[in-house]
């Protein structure tokens, strides 16, 4: 039996749930990794049964740090044993495997409860395979994320990180790398494109309080200084409103002055770099040309700068300060940004035309002056609620109240539309002109359980997209299954279902799968008892086909036959934006795959050793694969900074909220809202981009350029945030082929030389007038 005895002024976790020798070492191998700062915490595993021969061994080899107890989280004496009341925190490891996926959510809320019951301080952190089953977390009364507890959806974030592909092809690869603890070293023994690849993965997500001199500063300005002089990437800062709620996280944003003692949100390849931020001190450090020598100073200042705060009320001396500040900027420029910066959050509610951007199309300044009268008369009727003034302008005004956002003003919205409604056949998917869209292949029988195809939809459908952008989403699958998944996507536009086979050509070929900017191929079978290396073959089978596929015949056609409609029979090719690929090797697509051993079949061409771990692999790689193994690495993140996951949710769910969650926990779906001014400031969030450097402002860097001078130039002129690469594997192709494999390269080195065909990773800041600086105009 025995007790856990904890060493004083040592922390220790529980981890229950599902405990085997996998479970175990993945999630060790995380916890204890040498980037972390000290991790001095014990490790207690608590099981129903006794741990097999593999997994003692596993435990004797950690003997310092790991102890296993045979008991129940169901039974009090068993949550005394292991001092639950004294833990850091109680995780719940799911079992992704599982045949029943809503059994096993159930089974570990049950857990859930049993140590909230036993101990309502407890924080809890669980995994949970269905998003739909979050909601009964929310029914323990004791549940409160503010305190620390938090849920782990896999589908969610699954599903979330194939939808920002869809945006950023390659981006799931970034975001996952960011959160798994690797070391990242390269070795002479790999290709030039794996030691880039490489080099990327051993960057992590690291939160850090800026020191003193950053108050004051705008983020682009911190985020400057921080990547130029101190070798970090800064992401994102924590907000603390003005009314004294609970703290935010913004990121990239705009304008905003960053108060005293902020948190940082960094990327950087070890804790220890990201200490730079809070001993960066501008007296001391300003001359320092090696980032490494900006240790801890005993200067005045330091202590100082924690008083200037207050007396930064002053507009003059805050602007005096950001400018002085800036060691990275001529002054001159310094003063005309941060001049030009604070007026677009300052008026965007009323939509104004004041903006700062610098070489945009001449057609975007026309393109604002509906949008001005407009906004109002949305609103006053909606703002007061005089019967009288209402009264007359409800008929002239219907199209213009109309709801188009959900309530939270996070997503766009269109009244329930059934099913049936959305449904095509192929003739009619032939006929429609798809073009530029998402194709969705999904597996599934009519009694699998559901996905939660919305986690996937949700993102796409951010209100920080113009309508026009919204990419269209064409699920291509049984009716059966889609049915009942219908009524969480009932409400989002722009969805069509074609009643077919993934597998079949003809379903793939009337949907236009080689003009498509994404097709993401997803199964919601259960894997069998019996083989689980089979789980994949359906996801597999369909990924190879598409790409055996050709499309030549019929694109050659499009040249010659210019104004003839009827030419195309039955492609409905006839507004080809761009050409298509014309092998199907070159179809953008995302397979996910629920065994990582299967990757090595995705792709024939490569080279992969099949024992080679799944980040290391060409598809991972190049962001064409993606495992639902890579969230377990989430769990140890979530314990050691609480914020990383907020961080993540925000990024990948396209901004789900807590207010949104209890929305839809009532079951009911989406529900519309009227547009407020304070539900349409909700839109001016960044997303996800990718930015070509062959054309567009940015093509100038394309040129040789260092990494470093795009960084810079895209903050400054832009507001753009670059995060990282996406490049051709083989660089001797010098034609933009945006069809060859790439790779994704997180976070490059400040000096690394940039190529034409590259594409760039960035946090966009929403447009409020629509240019053409558009990552889904410039990709092509």
């Amino acid at each position: 039996m025995g007790w856990f005895t904890s060493q004083k002024g040592r922390r220790h976790i529980v981890v229950c749930g599902h405990i085997t020798y996998e479970s175990v070492s993945h999630f060790l191998k995380d916890f204890l990794h040498e980037d972390r700062e000290d991790v001095d915490v014990e490790v207690v595993f608590l099981h129903r049964t006794p741990p097999g021969l593999e997994l003692e061994g596993l435990i004797k080899r950690h003997f310092t740090t790991v102890t296993f107890f045979q008991g129940s989280i169901m039974n009090t004496v068993d949550l005394q044993r292991v001092k639950v009341h004294e833990a850091d925190a109680c995780l719940v490891l799911a079992n992704k495997y599982c045949p029943d996926p809503d059994a096993e959510d159930a089974a570990n809320i049950m857990r859930v409860i049993s140590m909230k019951n036993y101990c309502e301080e407890s924080r809890i952190i669980i995994q949970l395979m269905q998003y739909h089953n979050k909601a009964y977390l929310l029914n323990i009364p004791s549940w409160d994320w503010k305190q620390g507890d938090d849920v782990i959806c896999l589908a969610e974030l699954k599903l979330g990180f194939i939808a920002q592909s869809c945006l950023a092809p390659g981006f799931s690869t970034m975001m996952a790398n960011l959160f798994a603890m690797r070391s990242g070293e390269p070795s002479d023994d790999m290709q030039a494109w794996q030691n880039d690849y490489i080099q990327g993965t051993g960057c992590e997500m690291y939160t850090e309080t800026l020191s003193p001199t950053f108050t004051g500063m705008t983020f682009s300005q911190a985020s400057e200084l921080c990547f130029v002089k101190l070798k970090l990437l800064l992401l994102a800062v924590e907000v603390r409103p003005d009314d004294g709620g609970d703290t935010k996280i913004s990121i990239n944003p705009r304008g905003s002055k960053i108060p005293a003692n902020t948190v940082g949100f960094f990327i950087a390849q070890s804790a220890e770099e990201v200490k730079r931020a809070w001993y960066y001190c501008k007296a001391c450090h300003e001359d320092v040309k090696n980032e490494n020598q900006i240790k801890k100073c005993k200067c005045k200042n330091f202590i100082g700068g924690m008083m200037v705060h207050s007396v930064l009320k002053s507009q003059q001396i805050g602007q005096h300060i950001t400018t002085d500040g800036k060691p990275v900027q001529p002054n001159g420029v310094a003063a005309t940004k941060s001049g030009l910066q604070p007026p677009p959050t300052a008026v965007a509610k009323t939509g104004s035309p004041v903006k700062k951007s610098v070489s945009m199309k001449e057609e975007s300044a026309p393109e604002i002056v509906p949008e001005n009268p407009r906004a109002p008369i949305r609103q006053d009727p909606m703002r007061n609620g005089h019967p009288v003034i209402v009264q007359p302008a409800s008929d002239f005004d219907f199209e213009k109240t109309e709801m188009k956002y959900d309530s939270t003003g996070m997503f766009h919205w269109t009244p329930a539309r059934s099913i049936d409604d959305c449904i095509l056949d192929r003739n009619q998917a032939a006929m429609t002109v798809l073009n530029g869209h998402v194709v969705v292949c999904l597996f599934a029988h009519s009694d699998s359980p559901l996905i939660g195809l919305r986690n996937l939809v949700m993102p796409l459908r951010a209100s920080n997209f113009h309508f026009h952008e919204l990419k269209h989403v064409v699920i291509v699958g049984a009716v059966d299954y889609i049915k009942r998944e219908w009524k969480t996507l009932q409400n989002l536009p722009k969805i069509s279902v074609l009643n077919g086979s993934p597998l079949s050509r003809a379903d793939l070929r009337a949907v236009n799968v080689n003009l498509c900017d994404m097709c993401v191929i997803l199964s919601a079978k259960v894997p069998s008892n019996d083989d689980p290396t089979l789980a994949d073959k359906e996801a597999i089978l369909a990924s190879l086909n598409i790409k055996a596929m050709t499309f030549g015949d019929i694109i050659t056609n499009i040249e010659s036959m210019g104004d003839s409609k009827d030419a195309l029979n039955n492609m409905g090719d006839t507004t080809v934006k761009r050409p298509g690929p014309i092998y199907g090797t070159n179809v953008p697509m995302i397979t996910e795959l629920v065994n990582d051993s299967n990757v090595q079949f995705l792709d024939q061409d490569d080279d992969d050793d099949p024992d080679t771990e799944l980040y290391l692999t060409q598809p991972f790689a190049c962001g064409t694969a993606f495992a639902v193994s890579v969230l377990d690495s989430l769990m140890s993140t979530t314990y050691f900074n609480q914020n990383a996951l907020t961080l993540i949710r925000s990024l990948i769910t396209g901004g789900a909220t807590p207010e949104l969650e209890i929305i839809l926990a009532e079951g009911a779906g989406l529900r519309g809202g009227y547009s407020t001014p304070d539900t349409l400031s909700h839109r001016d969030r960044c997303r996800v981009g990718q930015i070509s450097l062959s054309d567009g402002p940015l093509a100038t860097f394309g040129e040789g350029r260092k990494y470093q001078d795009l960084f810079v130039a895209s903050l400054r002129n832009y507001g753009m945030l670059c995060i990282g690469l996406y490049r051709l594997r083989d660089a001797a192709l010098t034609t933009v082929d945006a069809t060859s494999k790439r790779y994704v390269i997180t976070n490059p080195p400040f000096d690394f030389g940039l190529l034409p065909t590259d594409q760039v990773y960035v946090l966009l800041p929403f447009e409020r007038k629509q240019s053409r600086f558009s990552f889904s105009e410039t990709e092509v």
